[in-house]
């Protein structure tokens, strides 16, 4: 962690680039007014003359572009006066250009007529990989788009992660109905934050925790437009936990999507869901708005671990897994349950899990092609379970609120937003009992431009951000020296490509990081793209990317036990031991003994048992090789193969004992060694004669018992925990630490093959092996990838023209370790 007396200067710095920048960002949005007219149509299917919605419409050069209704109809406004091409555009049609002249305060007609086609799928374009569009094929990394028929058959669950587990390379781990991790690469968590989560450049992480809430999100699957999952480090281009990947999702704009919509489900865990959105023009088109609202319920598949004789856990899976399964009991039972404080067992039902969501957009739709947006919209979720490195947390309830400005082009993007998210009501550690309040916001800004060079030869994208974190657990979660902050992050990013030649392009991006929370990080990436033609493409690249410890993990203090008065006791039973031996034995016969009369132990007469952060932990790192081939063979046939080698480093652990230098550990015997003075004065007190039962000697087994209990006791996962604390008390102390070498190497192979325009079918099979360095690993810390060292997966989806959609999946995985915080099996 770094704070430091230049920071006024870096912000000062920062800030005049990035008035300098979006100064220089906003220049290409003024241009001059000029006449127009209006081109609309209605575009159909050649075959059967049947209307075609969602048809991308555009006009290339001016920046103009709409979608058609359900009922396939356009309207493109505000179009300069002459000569016009109109271009259509849909996945399974064969692109279509009409030629118009627009006269001035004139409608002029242009209908389309669409032949389907064999998807070619070479033709798809990204931006997640260069923050700039691109064909796919060409894109310097690996990248897959989740297809549209996807989406549509995940929407009706609800449970967005579920449309990525097909895609190569990722894992998607699910830990209750709506409580997933996604990653990609190996090394995922409990709380996974290593595959940055992008909507609209807006990031979904939680604050606290830097990890998804997906029962959070404020618009249905359905809606979410276009998500791509970039595979590989990225901080290059995004910066913090861009670790293992990004998932850029582009939500569409009101006239993409216009008309309305209802969707109402239900199925298994007395689950229903219902949403709604409708979007619309006001204003002569210039003006667009969305807006959707959602509500879902249904039961969860959690369980109460309550039993008192700690088999909750074993009954929940001893059927699922020949492994033996831990004893474990939580404190307090789910929502809606009662617990008997004798046995444990749990009566009543458990609350459903319900999450209310609705969002909102306005477009103004500028005469170059700009759009000027401001959205909106909340989530409230209630009675979610979330699976920590400190047990399980049920959601009370929660809001997530979010607002976002933007102004968007061809060549620029500035945009804002703030994100927050309060718990209404405490959220329950059912491990300990803790009542945890949280309250955060976040508000970031950033600038982003591109421009082509030299014929079009060369590209550049660069751009800088601002963001503000605001952290309050009023004390439940973190220290209060550091509760209730605010921190600073700045970062400014460039890519530069050139084609040295018409086959080889050559890619070198780098960010520059720099905050309250961090040390000045710099993370590169080089890339060299060879493509003998455009449906092949053969390429090498380099990455560096960083993850930042999230707020837990430097601030927290939560208890992990009851305070215990034995300690104490133990001292004082000592203390008061060796006075009656004073008392009533001659001090010439305990001459030559040790007898501490005043432990230096120092307890308090509660002592604590906690989990604390560590302050001054570092960022965790990884720097990837990678090589990789994207194809399209024919119109029918994409093929992707990736393999790369990662070394990763500086791992934060699990909560360990003795590695924080901040909470020294402690050992009983480090300032005097109480068995040893007992087991002395006891052989004195033989030799005088005394009996075993006398009452001066009959006490020191029971003293040496307690210390032993004592010892044994402040041992977790074979390390002393017993630590010292700030103000020179002693408590059991479990904190974070950087430690940790592992090399991983990885294959991912996907295979997509279009039958026909309607029916797609996408093979994909995954390959992951690791190995840890031993030598730099800390001691009790297990580094498990918690990843399958072979997976494959097998699909095939049908997209009808009347409407009728089909999706059916086949998953293989191979069964593997995990290990995260204090679930390991």
């Amino acid at each position: 962690m770094r704070r430091d007396s230049s920071a006024p200067l870096r912000t000062r710095l920062f800030a005049g680039l990035a008035l300098a920048s979006f100064a220089f960002l906003l220049v290409p949005g003024m241009v001059a007014a000029q006449e127009t007219g209006t081109v609309a149509g209605r575009v159909t299917r050649a075959a059967d003359g049947g209307e075609l919605s969602s048809v991308s419409v555009s006009i290339p050069g001016i920046g103009l572009s709409t979608v058609t209704g359900t009922d396939g109809r356009y309207t493109l406004r505000r179009v300069p006066a002459g000569p016009q091409t109109i271009v259509f555009r849909w996945l399974g049609y064969r692109p279509t250009e009409v030629q118009v002249v627009v006269e001035p305060g004139a409608t002029v007609t242009a209908d389309a007529a669409l032949e389907a086609v064999v998807i070619s799928l070479g033709e798809i374009v990204v931006e997640g990989a260069s923050r700039a569009p691109e064909r796919i094929v060409e894109a310097p990394a690996a990248i897959s788009v989740v297809p549209q028929e996807v989406l549509q058959s995940v929407a009706i669950t609800g449970q967005a992660p579920l449309a990525l587990q097909s895609v190569p390379g990722v894992d998607v781990v699910q830990s209750g109905v709506n409580d997933f991790n996604v990653n990609a690469r190996g090394f995922n968590s409990s709380l996974n934050r290593r595959v940055l989560t992008l909507q609209d450049g807006r990031d979904l992480a939680i604050a606290f925790l830097g990890s998804q809430e997906w029962a959070g999100l404020t618009q249905p699957l359905d809606d979410l437009g276009r998500v791509e999952m970039v595979r590989g480090p990225g901080s290059a281009l995004y910066g913090a936990n861009a670790f293992s990947g990004v998932i850029n999702i582009t939500t569409p704009t009101a006239r993409e999507v216009l008309g309305s919509r209802m969707t109402i489900a239900g199925g298994e865990l007395e689950t229903f869901r219902v949403d709604g959105r409708h979007a619309g023009l006001a204003a002569d088109g210039r003006i667009g708005f969305r807006v959707n609202g959602g509500f879902n319920r249904s039961d969860t598949y959690s369980r109460s671990r309550t039993l008192r004789n700690g088999t909750s856990l074993r009954q929940e899976y001893e059927e699922a897994t020949d492994e033996p399964v831990p004893v474990t009991v939580e404190a307090i039972p789910l929502n809606g349950e009662r617990i008997d404080p004798v046995t444990g067992v749990v009566s009543g039902d458990r609350d459903p899990l319900r999450n209310i969501y609705g969002s909102g957009r306005l477009d103004y739709y500028l005469d170059n092609g700009s759009v000027a947006s401001v959205d909106g919209g909340v989530s409230r979720v209630e009675n979610e379970i979330f699976v920590t490195g400190i047990g399980r947390v049920q959601v009370d309830q929660a809001v997530k609120p979010y607002v976002r400005a933007a102004l968007a082009a061809d060549r620029y993007n500035v945009f804002g937003y703030w994100n927050s998210r309060t718990s209404l009501e405490p959220q329950l550690s059912l491990t300990s009992g803790l009542e945890i309040e949280e309250r955060s916001d976040i508000f970031h800004l950033e600038g982003q431009n591109n421009w082509n060079f030299l014929e079009d030869r060369g590209r550049v994208v660069y751009g800088a951000s601002y963001r503000n974190t605001k952290v309050n657990t009023s004390g439940t979660l973190m220290n209060l020296a550091n509760d209730n902050r605010s921190d600073d992050l700045y970062s400014a990013y460039g890519q530069v490509e050139y084609r040295i030649a018409p086959q080889v392009r050559l890619v070198g991006a780098a960010r520059f990081d720099d905050g309250d929370l961090i040390e000045s990080q710099f993370s590169p990436k080089g890339a060299i793209v060879f493509s003998p033609n455009e449906s092949h493409s053969f390429r090498v690249s380099v990455n560096r990317a960083f993850q930042t410890p999230n707020y837990s993990e430097f601030f927290l203090q939560v208890p992990v036990a009851a305070p215990t008065a034995g300690p104490r006791t133990l001292e004082g039973s000592i203390e008061t031991y060796y006075a009656a031996v004073r008392q009533n034995i001659p001090p010439p016969f305990l001459a030559d003994l040790t007898i501490t009369d005043d432990l230096p132990w120092q307890f308090a007469p509660l002592t604590n048992a906690l989990a604390l952060g560590n302050a001054n932990l570092e960022v965790e790192k990884v720097t990837g090789w990678e090589v990789g081939y994207k194809g399209s063979l024919g119109d029918r046939v994409y093929i992707t193969a990736d393999a790369y080698i990662n070394q990763l480093r500086n791992f934060v652990t699990d909560l360990l004992p003795g590695v924080n230098p901040a909470y020294p550990s402690y050992a009983l015997t480090s300032e005097v060694n109480v068995p040893d003075e007992l087991t002395a004065l006891d052989a004195r007190l033989a030799q005088l004669g005394l009996p075993e039962n006398h009452p001066l000697r009959a006490p020191i087994p029971l003293l040496l018992g307690g210390h032993g209990q004592l010892e044994q006791g402040t041992r977790i996962q074979g390390g002393n925990a017993l630590a010292t604390l700030p103000d020179g008390s002693r408590a059991i102390v479990l904190s974070y630490t950087n430690a940790g070498s592992v090399t991983e190497r990885g294959i991912e192979l996907g295979i997509g093959y279009q039958f026909t325009p309607e029916i797609r079918g996408d093979v994909s099979f995954t390959g992951f092996s690791f190995d840890v360095d031993e030598e730099e690993q800390a001691a009790g810390d297990q580094l498990v990838p918690n990843t399958p060292s072979k997976k494959a997966t097998f699909s095939l989806s049908y997209a009808g023209q009347q409407g009728f959609d089909g999706n059916v999946t086949l998953r293989l995985v191979d069964g593997h370790d995990w290990a995260a915080g204090i679930f390991q099996g």
